[in-house]
């Protein structure tokens, strides 16, 4: 990223002198990498804020050229980036259905197919959950949506990276990512179209051409080259960061578990990202908890677009757990760079913190 904050600071929609040409050069060649990552052509790549703004542009964007449908589904424990955008649909005349989920995490299909008709526009169903991180059965959703005429947009912002992320296995038309969660920069990320769904796609504003009409504004160049040359290492890497830390995950759990047998795990654990991990001790609020051991362990009580808010996680009460019960969750994440005494010296502190929160 380096050279393009400074000698090659080229605006890349500049198209008529050198400088905007290297710029324009380093930007499709990060689009090329993205493509590689999810197995997607180039021009289905847009790049993007982030995945907040993302998922605006594909929800938006998509009801913005809605015809006669105007049926909207999304699941309970989606991410606000989706859930208050399709609150924020309804306020403007479309019906808009918010599936429950089992008590595992996972989207029932009977009451997806039953949901859905001959007036579905879309469904926003989130590949991997950020608190609890199941993984849904995306392909399986599409098929029920396309058998309807629906369009599918999945956020797969905590999966790249971490699961193998394939447009074409998915199925899916539509697909979200943040930079940030496979080890790129933050404040970059991709709104992935499929050319068939391209035409039924309005950008959220006006102002320019840039990214094919689809995105006006001009790209951070060093934040793109950033995404891309993540996107190549993920691509190349994710298998064998899944397994590490899949390992160190369970290593994490088995330890918490062994001296705290009523450690509650939320979420499926057959489905689930690796490295990912949601517990709770009875008694232990998750606030003291993450307060008590921060500067020694950074863990955190959800998502970090929601710390500090009061309130329990929506994701544990749509699994049907109580506000006392979902007070208690703490999210821990184990990636490419956690090692194996960094985990013992985590499930030490926090076993003996909550010990001590709880006074036993």
């Amino acid at each position: 990223m380096a050279p393009y904050w400074s000698e090659a600071f080229g605006n890349p929609h500049s198209t008529l002198h050198g400088f905007g040409w290297e710029a324009k050069e380093a930007v499709e060649r990060a689009r090329a990498q993205v493509a590689d990552f999810i197995g997607a052509d180039d021009e289905e790549i847009f790049f993007v804020s982030g995945a907040t703004e993302s998922c605006n542009l594909a929800i938006r964007g998509i009801a913005a050229a809605a015809g006669g449908r105007r049926h909207v589904v999304t699941a309970a424990t989606e991410h606000p980036a989706v859930l208050e955008t399709v609150k924020w649909l309804a306020s403007e005349g479309f019906t808009v259905d918010v599936l429950p989920v089992a008590s595992d995490g996972l989207l029932e299909l009977d009451a997806l197919r039953d949901a859905i008709s001959e007036r579905t526009l879309l469904v926003s169903i989130m590949l991997a959950n950020n608190e609890i991180g199941v993984i849904q059965p995306i392909s399986e959703i599409a098929a029920i949506c396309h058998a309807a005429g629906a369009l599918v947009h999945t956020d797969a912002t905590q999966a790249a990276g971490r699961i193998l992320v394939d447009v074409e296995q998915l199925g899916v038309d539509l697909l979200s990512l943040s930079a940030h969660k496979f080890y790129g920069p933050n404040g970059v990320g991709v709104l992935y179209v499929r050319s068939s769904a391209k035409r039924s796609l309005r950008p959220l504003f006006t102002g320019g051409s840039q990214e094919r009409g689809v995105r006006p504004g001009t790209l951070a160049t060093p934040l793109v080259v950033g995404l891309g040359m993540a996107s190549e290492l993920a691509h190349g890497e994710w298998e064998q960061d899944a397994q590490r830390s899949q390992e160190l995950a369970t290593n994490i759990r088995l330890r918490l578990h062994s001296e705290y047998p009523c450690m509650h795990v939320f979420g499926s654990l057959s489905r689930r990202l690796p490295g990912s991990l949601s517990v709770g001790f009875p008694s232990v609020l998750a606030e003291q908890l993450v307060h008590a051991v921060s500067g020694k362990v950074a863990i955190s009580t959800g998502a970090a677009c929601s710390t500090g808010s009061p309130a329990p996680s929506h994701v544990l009460r749509a699994l049907g757990y109580s506000k006392e019960i979902a007070a208690t969750a703490i999210r821990i994440s184990c990636g490419r760079f956690t090692t194996e005494s960094a985990v013992a010296w985590a499930a030490d502190t926090i076993r003996c913190t909550a010990k001590q929160l709880a006074g036993i």
